[in-house]
């Protein structure tokens, strides 16, 4: 039986919407080998967590310049590529129609107006992701960003009127205990900053209001995430500049030595062509795997990404610490399959309206994921 190939954005929007489906079609039906569908999956899993834990890494290179305390503009930089190649994209699909497939993104003052809301959430989220990552380091990262969950369940009653159930809270119970356990573990090691675990808070209370104000929009662009993106990343764009001048960090871009190094900004755009690239290679994963499979893969990827951090770094680490990591990663990867399978006994008319909790973390900023 023929299929009509699913866009991509149609993919990332069956995904936000918590479809357990795979948009990939049968292969059975394609007449692809075992090995060669195996191949593909593989890649393309390597693809993406590539593309995520460089970001990663990059991210907290360009945030720790101590000469260059200015993680708002770093920040806003990046927003300014991500529009920059939204318009590319969208030139190079003209052009190679059968090659590149991109919605068309034009300028328009109300869907921007629109779109608005969800665009200060998303400052708030990219921001104090990046500045957790600035304080913490990407070793704590994973435990000082962990509690995003936590905040999906919490905010989804205050605000959706949601509850859940509970397995699910046990699962977010664990979380918390990891959560707790790390900042002590850290203390105890000298490594603790306050301000790195507060702008992780803040960072995962944003990712959760990102999801919920994502689905809230989503019918102003028509439900295409890249127009999303883009309107996301514009808005942010001007919002930026007045808080980049507010927060005194005009004098510090002036006064910065390397403002005229190439090669500094060339990996300030690289970090931005990597932040807009993760939006890209989410949509792959989930389009040749599935929602679940590509949250079992991120966090797997934390995983390798902490330990990668630790052994770069030389530390060394307690066995609660990692006791702590392994917590905060368990206890998502159980939410993760305990939601699933509760979206799985929905019955169709509420499956995917009501089920506003999202299996799909949000990593489509590419900042500091």
């Amino acid at each position: 039986m023929n299929r009509t190939p699913l866009k991509r954005f149609t993919i990332l929007r069956m995904a936000l919407a918590g479809s357990e489906k795979t948009a990939a079609a049968d292969p059975e039906d394609s007449g692809e080998t075992f090995l060669l569908r195996a191949a593909r999956i593989a890649a393309v899993v390597a693809l993406y967590w590539f593309i995520s834990i460089t970001m990663v890494f990059l991210n907290n290179y360009l945030l720790d310049d101590r000469d260059l305390d200015a993680p708002l503009f770093v920040t806003f930089f990046q927003c300014a590529v991500s529009v920059m190649l939204c318009w590319i994209m969208q030139l190079l699909s003209r052009a190679c129609p059968g090659i590149i497939d991109f919605p068309s993104v034009k300028l328009d003052q109300k869907t921007s107006r629109e779109v608005l809301p969800l665009s200060v959430v998303f400052i708030g989220m990219i921001t104090f992701n990046n500045l957790c990552l600035k304080f913490v380091g990407v070793a704590f990262y994973t435990v000082g960003r962990s509690l995003s969950t936590v905040f999906n369940v919490l905010l989804s009653y205050v605000i959706l009127k949601q509850t859940t159930s509970f397995q699910a809270l046990l699962c977010c119970g664990v979380i918390l205990g990891g959560f707790w356990l790390g900042v002590d573990q850290e203390g105890i090691a000298g490594s603790l900053s306050w301000s790195g675990v507060f702008f992780g808070v803040l960072a995962s209370a944003c990712v959760s209001l990102n999801a919920i104000y994502t689905k809230k929009v989503m019918p102003s662009v028509d439900g295409n995430i890249w127009k999303l993106s883009f309107y996301n990343n514009l808005n942010a764009c001007v919002l930026f500049l007045p808080l980049i001048l507010v927060f005194g960090e005009g004098g510090r871009i002036i006064s910065f030595s390397r403002l005229t190094d190439l090669s500094f900004w060339g990996m300030m755009t690289l970090g931005g062509v990597f932040g807009f690239g993760i939006g890209y290679v989410t949509g792959l994963q989930i389009k040749y795997t599935s929602p679940l499979t590509h949250n079992v893969s991120g966090t797997a990827k934390a995983c390798v990404q902490t330990v990668i951090a630790v052994v770069y770094n030389s530390s060394t680490k307690s066995p609660l610490w990692w006791t702590s990591n392994m917590m905060v990663l368990g206890g998502s990867s159980a939410y993760t399959w305990v939601k699933s399978q509760e979206m799985k006994k929905t019955p169709p008319k509420e499956s995917q309206d009501t089920a506003k909790e999202k299996l799909l973390p949000v990593e489509k900023s590419g900042m500091g994921v």
